[in-house]
């Protein structure tokens, strides 16, 4: 079998969900609805914030950064999946399958360590309220999103690059709907050891140590509130994590998902459905979460649109 040099490659061919020409226009329908779910949720959630002075808190800076994540995530992937179905053509540069990887992880580590910065704020706001102001500066807020988007930014990219030394064989067919990190590794004929080892330690760092961020600083919130000794008290207390919980879950759980899938099942198509259950769902979800069960960015919201009613 022939073996060509990644930086020789003009193009992938992303294989997709199906090839049944009769199932295209309900895909297609599928993807632009999430996609349009995803960005005008996430978009409502980021005027709320700027356009309420009520929600200039740190808790709220962390959740519309959270909200522009899950835009970009979405938007790395779901044009092209509608652009390939639309045009009937599976391809995809060798350059722009580069980026879509590059940006994939970016964002997903940026999304990670935004959900440890939460549960932090959550800790800070629950264990220590009278220091709060004085821990939660804006000014360190800003400072911990650039430092994260800085470092992960600078592992996204050494994953991209690593891939420019891979050999690849004639089949440059990837059995997905978007450019992932393990397909395109999959696909090499030469050694990956390396991409393996970087990636295994990728993933202990920018999604292992937040996971572990995220359960101490709830593991302290508990032993905190099952100290004050009113139940309402107790209960107003969590009640402030209770979205923030349900986005956690949302989106460990379908990582989780996401490598079991990967690791126990043989079926590129179910590869595929828990990748989107973690690329694609969470970001659409999350706006739903926060507006239902967090009542400060529900009367948000009702007081945004009702003003551009009475416009």
């Amino acid at each position: 079998m022939e073996v060509i040099n990644q930086t020789a490659i003009a193009r992938f061919f992303l294989v997709g969900l199906t090839d049944d020409p009769e199932l295209q226009p309900l895909l297609f329908s599928l993807f632009l609805s999430m996609y349009l779910i995803t960005v005008l949720g996430n978009l409502l959630i980021i005027l709320a914030v700027s356009s309420d002075p009520h929600l200039h808190t740190p808790m709220y800076f962390f959740l519309s950064s959270l909200s522009f994540i899950d835009v970009c995530t979405s938007t790395t992937t779901i044009p092209k999946v509608l652009v390939n179905i639309q045009a009937q053509d599976h391809s995809i540069s060798s350059a722009g399958c580069l980026a879509q990887v590059c940006f994939v992880l970016l964002f997903g580590g940026l999304e990670s360590c935004l959900l440890t910065m939460m549960a932090y704020d959550r800790y800070v706001a629950i264990c220590h309220p009278l220091r709060y102001t004085a821990i939660m500066h804006p000014h360190l807020c800003v400072l911990l999103v650039i430092i994260s988007l800085l470092v992960i930014s600078m592992n996204a990219l050494l994953h991209s690059l690593m891939l420019l030394r891979l050999s690849f064989c004639t089949d440059l067919e990837l059995p997905h709907f978007f450019c992932e990190l393990i397909q395109i590794m999959n696909k090499a004929c030469s050694d990956t050891s390396i991409n393996t080892i970087l990636a295994y330690v990728a993933t202990s760092a920018f999604a292992g140590v937040p996971l572990l961020g995220i359960i101490f600083s709830y593991t302290l919130i508990v032993s905190s509130v099952l100290r004050i000794p009113t139940v309402k008290g107790r209960h107003k207390a969590i009640s402030t994590c209770g979205a923030h919980l349900s986005v956690v879950s949302l989106f460990y759980g379908t990582a989780c998902g996401l490598y079991m899938s990967s690791e126990m099942a043989n079926s590129s198509t179910k590869n595929m459905v828990a990748s989107m259950m973690y690329v694609v769902v969470p970001q659409m979800l999350n706006p739903f979460i926060y507006s239902l069960r967090n009542r400060e960015i529900k009367d948000a919201l009702k007081r945004l649109l009702l003003g551009k009613l009475s416009l």
